[in-house]
């Protein structure tokens, strides 16, 4: 039977085991979508500035990357509950602790140490949840719809989670959406922990060559680091490009709340929009199988993704941007999004050594989330002093860069996976 098409997403979801995990993981991951958004709405509340803002945020994802990778291979060799149960209830903790300071007027320094706390020991889902589909379903077909769904779902996750925390920020005090927050995290990870598909995995710790393996097999497979497989950095690299202009997106489109919507508590309907047309355009990427080269497409798309932000900052410079215009040129942009993400964990997992995979993972989610932390704080400053528009402008900037950077990579690692 097929399992491609839309409805291989039905199957996939209809497969006992893989609900539960799936579903914990969304509930888990929520806080991907808040935790850094809510810290910019809640201190720019408190703070009135957006740079201080900016810093926090970024301190929290810069940490959160720096740890991510640690936590990647730890679950490798230690398992993903013990990991996942002590970061969730730890990382959770210190949330609350930052949004409760924040109202009472702690110093920035502390508020920037609780963020820091907050990132070292956030919890990995992803990375964990992209490692489990390989427990949940051995055939490649229903694993890659696995893959594709979990991918959508996080746009999704950036639908929802914005909405729900500016349905908060509107009829609760400021602590209350970071509050729930750090609930939603403790409880999704222990919820994801408790699944047969998180206890059940484990890294393929040994790995077996034959005598005829390619070269380029043998230096992905006895990389004593993810990040040393060949090839890996550089598609990482790429990566950062692409996450520094999701945070220099992300400011921007706050500061565009501000204006257009008549404050940060509706920021939600600029984020439905965007990520709306991300998780349509990842659920029709994975549910076709596409020939040619992954990796140029990696570079297209990311081109496209760059062109497509183009008329938001010219729209901006002309003057209040009308919603009618504004909505549908961020869905088309979002379009884009989740097939390049798509393809990013396609090529991490082609590059990657096979007992490597959830800490090559990390290091994906590690470059996303400190991209996203320069672009915040980038953004911050940019919107500070040129507006959201010229925030918008530094994200086509970068994300080109990364396209140019991924086509000049596309001969090499053709030649490592071939």
């Amino acid at each position: 039977m097929s399992h491609t098409g839309i409805r291989g997403y039905g199957r996939v979801l209809g497969h006992g085991p893989a609900v539960r995990p799936f579903l914990a993981a969304v509930i888990a991951r929520l806080p991907v979508g808040m935790a850094g958004l809510g810290m910019i709405v809640l201190i720019e509340q408190v703070r009135g500035s957006y740079s201080i803002a900016g810093v926090v945020t970024a301190a929290f994802a810069l940490a959160t990357a720096l740890s991510a990778p640690v936590l990647g291979r730890l679950m490798d060799r230690a398992g993903q509950p013990r990991v996942l149960i002590a970061t969730g209830l730890v990382s959770s903790a210190a949330l609350a602790s930052l949004a409760l300071a924040a109202v009472a007027g702690a110093a920035d320094v502390v508020l920037i140490a609780l963020a820091i706390a907050t990132g070292l020991t956030f919890p990995p889902i992803s990375p964990a949840m992209r490692a489990a589909w390989r427990v949940i379903f051995p055939d490649q077909d229903r694993r890659r719809l696995g893959y594709a769904l979990d991918a959508s779902s996080v746009e999704l996750i950036f639908v929802c989670g914005p909405l729900l925390l500016s349905l908060l920020a509107a009829c609760s005090p400021p602590q209350v959406p970071l509050l729930v927050t750090a609930g939603l995290m403790a409880s999704g990870s222990l919820a994801y922990s408790s699944t047969k598909a998180a206890r059940s995995w484990r890294s393929a710790d040994i790995v077996v060559l034959d005598d005829g393996a390619s070269v380029a097999a043998v230096g992905r497979n006895t990389a004593r680091s993810a990040l040393t497989a060949p090839g890996l950095a550089l598609l990482l690299l790429v990566a950062l490009c692409m996450a520094v202009g999701f945070g220099q997106m992300d400011t921007a489109f706050v500061a565009t709340a501000d204006l257009v919507l008549g404050g940060p508590q509706n920021l939600g309907f600029l984020f439905a929009a965007i990520a709306g047309g991300s998780t349509i355009g990842g659920l029709v990427y994975g549910s076709r199988h596409w020939k040619g080269d992954e990796f140029r497409r990696t570079a297209i798309m990311l081109g496209l993704f760059a062109l497509s932000i183009v008329p938001l900052p010219l729209l901006m410079l002309a003057g209040t941007p009308p919603l009618s215009l504004l909505l549908p040129l961020m869905f088309l942009t979002g379009l884009t999004i989740a097939p390049t993400l798509i393809m990013f964990q396609n090529g991490i997992d082609a590059l990657a050594p096979g007992h490597r995979i959830t800490e090559a993972q990390a290091f994906l989610s590690a470059a996303m989330t400190s991209g996203g932390a320069l672009g915040t704080a980038a953004g911050g400053i940019m919107v500070d002093h040129l507006g959201p528009g010229g925030a918008l402008v530094g994200a086509v900037v970068v994300i080109a860069l990364g396209s140019a950077l991924c086509f000049t990579q596309l001969r090499r690692w053709r030649g490592l996976v071939g």
